[in-house]
């Protein structure tokens, strides 16, 4: 469980819960989720992710990748979504939000770690089918991004979602095809289960609320997943969708997303669909 010392000797004055958080950001998504599932007060701390807030020394020196979310106990950092949510459940045990058989913890344990593997596709999917609307940066901004984030991953990352109109169609495909796998093999979890892990709710339902919530903005086509459709409208129907999710996402957000997905498809071809498993259906 990463608990790290943070950079800024202050944050180890803290009293309570704090989240460094952004609007959209599936990772903060998963914590706020397990927050209101247990009723926690918490004090957020808004990080403007378009802006680039992630990349101020600041930030950094409370989560040293420069990413969100991170979290604050009393003074323990604690950083990455699903070894967040496990230390809130762990540290916080009531409601339970972990399986009440405990020969089911490696299977939980198994869908935490396969949410976290799947960010690396949601990211690039997320980019290139709902955030290229985003103001483009100059190059300026691109060079001072490179300078003042620490995070080289990232920073590659930007710069070839900056640079050109649309990733690598392999890139697209092995991502797209990735997430249909993972989506097959909850879809089969779920066949004879009304939660992810049986009859109760629990922290690995929460890991991949936001997935599934985000490819439904892009227009995936989820009815090709009988039993995750149905797990999802059982999702939607859970006050913490709404209140920690839903409410989260700026007004206006969802029509501008689906006139994007609508218009680059009408005019390019370009969609989700029209890559990898996706496409060959």
């Amino acid at each position: 469980m990463p608990i790290i010392e943070p950079l800024d000797p202050t944050v180890k004055d803290l009293k309570g819960l704090h989240v460094w958080h952004g609007e959209l950001s599936s990772c903060a998504q998963r914590v706020r989720i397990t927050l209101d599932e247990k009723a926690l007060a918490w004090e957020g701390h808004l990080i403007d992710i378009p802006k680039n807030e992630h990349a101020t020394p600041e930030y950094q020196a409370i989560n040293p990748k420069g990413l969100v979310p991170a979290f604050v106990d009393d003074g323990t950092l604690v950083i990455e979504s699903c070894d967040i949510i496990d230390y809130i459940d762990e540290n916080f045990p009531e409601p339970s939000l972990r399986p009440s058989d405990p020969n089911m913890e490696p299977e939980l344990i198994g869908w935490l770690d396969q949410a976290d593997k799947a960010q690396a596709d949601l990211k690039l999917l997320s980019h290139e089918f709902l955030f290229r609307p985003r103001k483009p940066m100059t190059k300026t901004e691109i060079a001072n991004f490179e300078i003042n984030h620490n995070n080289k991953a990232l920073v590659d990352f930007i710069r070839e979602w900056q640079g050109n109109d649309i990733f690598p169609k392999t890139k697209l495909d092995a991502a797209v095809t990735r997430t249909d796998n993972d989506f097959q093999n909850l879809d089969g979890t779920l066949a004879k289960r009304h939660w992810l892990l049986g009859d109760q709710f629990t922290l690995a339902d929460i890991a991949w609320m936001p997935n599934i919530h985000r490819m439904m903005l892009m227009e995936w086509p989820l009815g090709r997943y009988k039993n995750l459709n149905r797990w999802f409208g059982q999702i939607k129907e859970r006050p913490s969708y709404q209140s920690a999710l839903v409410d989260w996402e700026p007004e206006g957000l969802r029509n501008r997303f689906s006139s994007y997905v609508t218009k680059r498809k009408r005019e390019t071809g370009i969609h989700v669909t029209a890559f990898g498993a996706l496409a060959e259906t």
